[in-house]
């Protein structure tokens, strides 16, 4: 096997000679980018590690505000292992301290083991035995190519693995074994769902509102903390976007603007997912830029990264290389350089170090070389990609775990956890009233900005009653009229239920914004499920009392205010219990293509079961009649409009015979005679509603597992096999 590795290094490295003499391969000269002329600063070495004694943290919260005692750290001389002379450093003055506002924390992930459940076991091991720490003051990437395991360590570090994942191993926050508390630390995802109607101070400030506790007037300082701290000072005023026909904001502002979310808290510990998404070079060296100076007031960074340019790589404090859950190397990044050239894989001088190590380590390239086997060019083959990259792994993990750099990251592990330092408090959240007051009025701020969500919606329900209205306008009040009045009636409920539909990309886009706020515990379930509902009824009674009207004048129904009353609640309550029908679709599915096939699917049952096409009473039992019938919203509503109209009335058959309305229907339609029964089937509407939100409440709590301690821990040895 060695014998293999040493030879596919000798050619990997026969391959790298005409980029890289042997000569100037890592020279010190050669990383001018990683520290700027004339402002050379310390790195930071395995000895610097926080001394619980000599820099006491006092972090506590006073009136919202984070009051954080400065500390003072002794300068730490160059990296021992970098001694040699290949990296040389300019040492500081003796007895030269470098100032340092506390605000972090450290984080130590020791022997840590991940296991995924397949379809029959937890036989996927996605991360192994993987070892690493993060200080304050400093930014740690986790690299590697595609499905190597980063954002899986980054979110069992973070503790937030789903529930069916295993994780063997230890996790420590400043030397003890705790979860870290809310308001502690933050999370960015990959993707973040925003509120494009909002502009970024709103967004960054609803979401203070949810997160934080005390008055209003104290979270717009924070606010604008979080502004200054993204440099989005000239974009705070200017809508999000994205969506509805906005022109929404750069992706490099957007992805600022998820971070700044999570500043609002200002956590000790910030964890991005691939923070460079999306991200064109200019605005990535931007953002990485932010970040380094937000590193540098104290916050512990840790994030993951695919791919970075030089500029890039050279502001990074230290990286964690993962490929297929293996750990390649950790420590500084000028050390994983000098890793990869002890190896036998140097960097080329032309070309970008995280460009180096993927091009190493991506299994991807094997194919590459397959299909360049029988290529030949100008030059003839293709040379530069002829290295088996599963040997290279290979070679890179044997070589890390013999070196001094892994001696060195077990020794700083054992210094950070001999000890255990202040713990992590929680900052308090916004109560529930609180924090639905404010959903209710985000909602309904929203809904007045988006015209294609709402008020589109709106206009249509308008046109559709008004040609329901004139296709069966002028209809009188007789005996003959009461079959296409029955007719108006269930075409006016089925259709407009029907047409409610359309409000499905704004209920999804509802859904996400909720799943992206829970996944932070800056919401709740029952908290979503109030503030949509109370953001829901102005907009819904307003559609309902609009299209009554219309249809209830053009139909020529009985001119009484108390029954136009009746018309009018029994269609809000109808909208109320279809809206709910579509939360319980959409959070089901999260997706608009199947939650429009499943409404409507569903939409055009309940109408067939109805009454209308035939009568129920001769319905077929099984299914049809029960349950169809039963849980159809159509129907009660039909039944109560029609109670509604017809009951206590009475139609002259001849000149001395008169039927009662109830008589009139029974062939048309099966109501029943009880004068209260419109009030009944409006209370079974009622609970219908309540219904499908204690559903959607069941559903949310069930989807969406709660932010903290998931992921099963298990303390078990690492090398026994029956451990995974």
């Amino acid at each position: 096997m060695m014998e293999e590795i040493q030879s596919q290094s000798d050619n990997y490295r026969s391959s790298s000679s005409s980029a890289s003499s042997p000569t100037s391969r890592v020279p010190s000269s050669n990383f001018f980018y990683l520290r700027k002329p004339g402002s050379l600063r310390q790195p930071i070495s395995f000895e610097d590690s926080p001394e619980w004694e000599d820099t006491d943290a006092d972090v506590r919260v006073e009136e919202g505000v984070d009051s954080v005692n400065v500390a003072t750290m002794p300068a730490s001389p160059s990296l021992s292992k970098f001694n040699s002379g290949s990296f040389p450093s300019p040492p500081l003055p003796e007895g030269a301290v470098v100032a340092r506002k506390i605000m972090g924390a450290s984080v130590v992930w020791k022997d840590l083991t991940i296991t995924i459940k397949g379809k029959r076991k937890y036989s996927d091991k996605v991360v192994k035995s993987s070892n690493g720490y993060a200080l304050p003051g400093t930014m740690t990437v986790i690299m590697g190519p595609a499905k190597s395991g980063k954002s899986t360590l980054l979110r069992a570090i973070a503790g937030r693995l789903h529930h069916s994942a295993k994780v063997y191993g230890d996790v420590f926050v400043n030397g003890a074994k705790s979860r870290m508390p809310y308001g502690s630390y933050g999370y960015v995802e990959r993707e973040t769902t925003f509120i494009g109607s909002l502009t970024v101070r709103e967004f960054l400030y609803y979401s203070a509102l949810l997160q934080l506790p005390g008055f209003f007037c104290q979270k717009k300082s924070v606010v604008e903390d979080a502004i200054c701290a993204m440099s989005l000072s000239a974009y705070a005023n200017k809508l999000i976007g994205g969506h509805c026909h906005m022109k929404g904001l750069p992706n490099g502002e957007r992805r600022r603007v998820s971070i700044a979310r999570e500043l609002v808290m200002r956590p000790h510990i910030l964890f991005i997912d691939e923070p460079l998404y999306h991200l064109d070079s200019v605005s990535a060296l931007l953002m990485m830029v932010t970040l380094k100076k937000l590193a540098s007031t104290g916050c512990t960074l840790i994030f993951t990264i695919y791919q970075s340019s030089t500029e890039v790589f050279g502001l990074f404090d230290r990286i964690c290389l993962l490929s297929n859950g293996n750990t390649l190397f950790f420590g500084e990044t000028l050390a994983c350089l000098q890793h990869f050239s002890n190896a036998g894989f140097p960097c080329p001088i032309m070309q970008s170090p995280s460009d180096h190590f993927l091009r190493a380590i991506n299994t991807d390239f094997d194919r590459i070389i397959a299909m360049c086997k029988n290529w030949q060019d100008d030059h003839g083959d293709f040379s530069s990609v002829n290295m088996d990259t599963a040997v290279a792994i290979r070679t890179l993990e044997a070589t890390y775990k013999s070196s001094a750099d892994a001696a060195a990251v077990e020794t700083m592990i054992l210094r950070l956890t001999e000890k255990e330092g202040p713990l992590l408090k929680s900052k308090g959240k916004a109560g529930s009233a609180t924090r639905v007051a404010v959903l209710t009025w985000r909602s309904l701020l929203i809904m007045s900005r988006e015209w294609k969500y709402y008020w589109l919606r709106l206009v249509l329900f308008m046109l559709l009653t008004l040609c329901i209205g004139t296709v069966f306008s002028g209809l009188e009040h007789s005996l003959s009229s009461v079959v296409t009045r029955v007719a108006a009636v269930f075409v006016f409920v089925s259709f407009t239920s029907l047409l409610s539909i359309a409000g499905v990309p704004a209920l999804t886009r509802e859904i996400k914004i909720y799943a992206s706020e829970e996944s932070n515990q800056h919401s709740g379930a029952l908290v979503f499920l109030l503030g949509q509902l109370l953001s829901s009824i102005p907009f819904l009674f307003l559609i309902s009392i609009s299209s009554s009207l219309v249809f209830y004048f053009l139909i020529g129904l009985t001119d009484e205010f108390s029954l136009l009353m009746y018309l009018v609640l029994n269609f809000f309550v109808c909208l109320l219990v279809n809206e709910g029908l579509m939360l319980v679709v959409t959070s089901l599915w999260q997706d608009i293509f199947w939650s429009v096939l499943t409404l409507v699917s569903i939409h055009v049952v309940m109408m067939l079961s109805a009454g209308y096409f035939r009568i129920r009473n001769a319905l077929p039992g099984p299914v049809w009649t029960y349950p169809v019938s039963y849980i159809a919203f159509h129907t009660y509503s039909i039944q109560g409009l029609l109670e509604n109209e017809y009951l206590g009335t009475s139609f002259a058959v001849g000149q001395v015979r008169t039927i009662s309305g109830y008589q009139a229907l029974r062939s048309a339609y099966d109501i029943s005679s009880d004068i209260n029964s419109k009030w009944k089937n409006l209370l079974i509407l009622f609970v219908m509603a309540i219904g499908y939100r204690i559903l959607v409440f069941v559903v949310l709590r069930f989807r969406f597992v709660k932010n903290g301690p998931v992921g099963k821990f298990c303390r078990c040895n690492q090398n026994s096999d029956n451990a995974v």
